[in-house]
């Protein structure tokens, strides 16, 4: 026989016609809010009433500082290799295909188009960047640099002299987004050391495999530019 037995509460299996009370489970929800809702909602409100009032929360202040360009197309002005050029074009051209398309300066090369391989690399306020992906409307008020622009007078830049002395190119279609990320480079680390070198172009890619030619290029140059073999 089973031993039926109460837990003294009137409940359980002794006394299944009743409600079992004493499990939370089954436990009716109470009505109101209970005190643990009204602190966090109060929280809320008064976070809330805070950001307004520092103006962290006003979707229609920050609507109102936005400026909005396009669809169409807008007038842009890029100074590059220190002459202003401007262009009309719509808002969504990259700083790439404004170099390429629209002003003929067509030393940065479209490969991947997703800043991954470094063809596309030019400086901008003399540090690299990808222009493949950085919009020309955001170029704007930048000094900019290209390959075009390294040259002075006709001469070889020291870093372009380099490259040629080393054969550190073979199609040449990825070689000037090495040398403008080697001028970057050089410019932040006038003594690097190989190691430096190796990693220091993570970001450029060379399908030909010149990549030993590359880093002694490289390192060459560095002596060059400190005022070492012309």
């Amino acid at each position: 026989m089973s031993d039926h037995r109460s837990n003294g509460s009137g409940n359980g299996p002794g006394n299944p016609g009743k409600a079992d009370n004493a499990n939370p489970e089954n436990a009716k929800p109470e009505k109101g809010v209970s005190r643990r809702s009204f602190i966090k909602g109060a929280g809320v409100a008064v976070s809330a009433v805070t950001m307004l009032r520092e103006g962290l929360l006003s979707p229609t202040a920050a609507a109102a500082d936005a400026k909005v360009a396009g669809p169409g197309a807008i007038a842009m002005t890029l100074k590059i290799n220190g002459q202003a050029h401007k262009i009309t074009a719509e808002p969504r051209l990259t700083l790439l295909d404004a170099l390429r398309n629209n002003l003929d300066i067509t030393g940065a090369k479209k490969v991947c188009d997703r800043a991954t391989c470094g063809a596309c690399t030019v400086l901008m306020d003399g540090k690299a960047i990808y222009a493949c992906t950085l919009l020309a409307i955001d170029a704007q008020g930048h000094d900019l640099q290209t390959i075009e622009g390294l040259s002075a007078e006709g001469a070889l830049h020291p870093i372009e002299a380099a490259f040629v002395d080393h054969d550190a190119q073979q199609c040449g279609f990825c070689t000037p987004g090495f040398v403008m990320a080697a001028k970057s480079f050089l410019d932040a680390h006038p003594q690097p050391t190989r190691e430096q070198v190796t990693k220091g172009f993570g970001g450029n890619f060379c399908r030909c495999g010149t990549y030993v030619g590359v880093r002694e290029a490289v390192l060459d140059a560095a002596g060059r530019m400190r005022g070492g073999r012309a």
